[in-house]
């Protein structure tokens, strides 16, 4: 594979591959309604995408919540090419955005069957596993103090 660059989404034709990609993952691979995928917080995030070349195998989104953490969703990597650290680079690279605007740790609603990622990548859960989009979730959380 080519090189994997991770950037900020800043076009709007990357702004179109990034919710192909999660309409894709989320939509047509979970079950996800649409209606709930496409939740108009995007205008308000902070996108990064993983390219290879002019294609786009992976996003994420950030938003900055009111009490002063950060929320990371919208993680989602094209399906042949999971498993290899893209997923780990689009975290990463959120995280760093985040603590660049100030946010003291970042909040994710982690897919329970993922949560083991989220640990890996220094997230600690948070209470009990809660549903969300008909998918079982748990809050996890990492500080950057």
């Amino acid at each position: 594979m080519a090189e994997v660059i991770v950037r900020q989404a800043t076009t709007e034709g990357e702004m179109t591959a990034l919710r192909a990609l999660r309409l894709s993952v989320f939509v047509e691979e979970q079950g996800v309604p649409e209606a709930l995928e496409i939740d108009g917080l995007d205008a308000l995030a902070y996108h990064a995408v993983a390219c290879v070349e002019d294609s786009i195998i992976g996003t994420g989104r950030l938003l900055v919540l009111p009490g002063g953490d950060a929320l990371i969703g919208r993680m989602a990597v094209q399906s042949d090419v999971r498993r290899i650290g893209i997923g780990a680079n689009v975290l990463k690279f959120l995280e760093d955005a985040a603590a660049k605007m100030g946010a003291p740790g970042v909040i994710v609603h982690a897919q329970t069957y993922v949560s083991e990622f989220y640990l890996h990548n220094g997230y600690n859960s948070e209470g009990e596993p809660f549903e969300e989009a008909g998918i079982e979730h748990v809050l996890m959380r990492k500080s950057f103090k």
